[in-house]
């Protein structure tokens, strides 16, 4: 990093930059192939829980149910459990070595099955009161509604220690460089849920039990396949458990004081889908709807956000148990670079294509035309946060790396109150129903990046700002180029006579999807784009390797 004689910042890339840049490229890459095919199977998911279930009923009951263990997930399963492992895992490794970290993992993981173990049985015992308290709109006053969602939740919770211990799993193998596996994983949550949630639909009224059962034992089976998929991967890079349990071991607690604050500090987004949960309440079909939209965005935020957040945080740490901060400092420009090239075209990609999009993805069954709309109007909302919602999983993770979780966790608290008002607003001033919701969400997490770059970056200098500045300008001309060519080719193939049907739309958004990706890659060649050269080279390296 250099400063010229203006005062600006510029970044001088050696050789060992552009190496270590390609490292995160190609890691993130291996990532986002896996959460690739995790996040389609996702969708296929949710796909078959529109098809089976409306909106209104079932539907609603069980998203509601999900909602407390599936937040908790997310925060253990894709954030604060796994990142506060690596850090110290990595640390631990450098400084004491290999034999120290997995006695580290023994003592985590059993601390764990015993913590999260109560935290189950407490919550199974406390799911009315938990219901109630959450869900007390009027669109859940029907009595067999709420004891519906009272069951489901107490079926689903013990999927809470599955995930979670799934996930030291995954902190040990993206540790060790390995990413592939525990990016994977969530895949076979997605296959066990389906395969068991569709054979529970058809045998549950033989037992006298809602179809709806299915799915939610699906949960339980599917969080023990996310599990169980890892365990040989981590037996070959050389861990072997041993029963060892204790509260006050200098490591574990170090673990678990990264823990409490991080839950806070990374939870901005899934804290606010909680707060919209409560609000979306007041709606029939609000919480289907918001939930089948940010499934959608769940797409691109584990291609993209997750993808290189996990790559992201094992280089930080060790740049940091090394003390280089140059090397801290160009890895985190490089991942923020990345991230405005990857989430800014896909945001406009979903706000372009949104009506195609949900009508091929859910439109059958028990989901009617008018699902499709209201779908897709919260899909709009949320799609202009989905540059916040990955930027903020980089943005905590290079807190976390300097061991630092108290300032994402303030900034954090601040937009969930930013959150609550915008909603209050939104919904019982302005009347602005379930969207309303969706744009709250938006608003305070792109706020929320945007103060931990700002906190980051007085904190520990410069970031090469002038560059990421330069990449956001090119990619939202690029894309703005892309949105022309989708809504054209979009418009074009929807006013076709006879342009009706699933293939017809499967046209449509392919059609759309192929002529926009073409725009964008002959743009940021034209607009010299070299980060789309590097994503490139990193694609097509990893193929030839195959």
């Amino acid at each position: 990093m250099n400063i010229n004689s203006e005062g600006n910042e510029t970044i001088v890339y050696d050789e060992t930059t552009s190496d270590k840049n390609a490292r995160l490229t190609r890691s993130a890459g291996v990532v986002s192939i896996a959460v690739m095919g995790s996040r389609v199977l996702g969708l296929v998911r949710e796909m078959v829980l529109a098809y089976f279930f409306e909106a209104k009923g079932e539907l609603d009951a069980f998203k509601a149910a999900y909602r407390i263990p599936n937040l908790l997930r997310d925060l253990f399963a894709e954030g604060i459990l796994s990142k506060a492992f690596v850090t110290t895992f990595t640390d631990i490794e450098v400084k004491k070595g290999e034999q120290a970290a997995w006695r580290l993992t023994s003592l985590v993981f059993n601390a764990l099955v015993v913590i999260l173990g109560a935290i189950t049985l407490l919550g199974i015992f406390l799911a009315p009161v938990i219901v109630d308290l959450m869900f007390s709109g009027k669109g859940f006053n029907e009595p067999g509604k709420r004891d519906l969602t009272v069951f489901l939740t107490q079926v689903m919770f013990p999927f809470l220690p599955l995930v979670s211990l799934a996930a030291i799993l995954m902190g040990l193998l993206n540790s060790k460089g390995r990413f592939f596996i525990p990016a994977s994983a969530s895949s076979f949550f997605n296959i066990g849920s389906v395969v068991i949630g569709v054979i529970g639909y058809y045998i549950a009224p033989n037992f006298g039990q809602p179809r709806v059962l299915g799915m939610a034992v699906g949960v339980l089976v599917g969080g023990a396949m996310q599990f169980m998929i890892q365990v040989p991967s981590v037996w070959r890079v050389g861990y072997r458990y041993r029963p060892l349990l204790s509260f006050t071991d200098p490591s574990v607690r170090q673990v678990m004081r990264l823990v409490l604050p991080m839950i806070l500090g990374a939870a901005a987004v899934h804290i606010n889908v909680l707060v919209n949960s409560i609000f979306a309440s007041h709606g029939e079909g609000w919480l289907s709807w918001l939930d089948l939209a940010f499934r959608l965005m769940h797409l691109p935020i584990g291609i993209f956000g997750v993808a290189i957040s996990t790559a992201t945080l094992p280089m930080l740490s060790r740049h940091i148990a090394e003390q280089d901060m140059t090397g801290y400092r160009q890895t985190l420009s490089h991942a923020l670079r990345l991230i405005l090239l990857l989430t800014i075209p896909a945001s406009v990609g979903l706000m372009a294509l949104r009506e195609p999009i949900i009508r091929l993805v859910y439109q059958r069954g028990e989901f009617m035309a008018d699902d499709t709309i209201m779908v897709a109007s919260a899909l709009f909302y949320y799609a202009f946060g989905l540059c916040g919602y990955s930027a903020v999983k980089v943005g905590a993770d290079s807190f976390y790396a300097l061991k630092d979780t108290r300032t994402p966790a303030f900034v954090s608290l601040g937009t969930v109150v930013l959150n609550i008002i915008l909603n209050y607003l939104f919904i019982f001033q302005f009347g602005f129903d379930h969207r309303g919701l969706a744009l709250s969400t938006s608003c305070t997490v792109t706020l929320n990046s945007i103060l931990l770059f700002i906190i980051l970056r007085r904190r520990i200098g410069f970031l090469g700002m002038r560059a990421v500045a330069l990449v956001f300008c090119k990619i939202m001309l690029a894309s703005g180029a892309m949105w022309v060519v989708c809504w054209w080719i979009s418009r074009l193939f929807g006013n076709l006579p006879g342009t009706v049907g699933t293939m017809a739309c499967l046209a449509q958004v392919g059609g759309a999807m192929a002529g926009g990706i073409v725009v964008l890659y002959l743009a940021c060649r034209v607009l010299r784009l070299k980060e789309m050269d590097d994503l490139i080279r990193a694609i097509r390296g990893r193929f030839l390797r195959r």
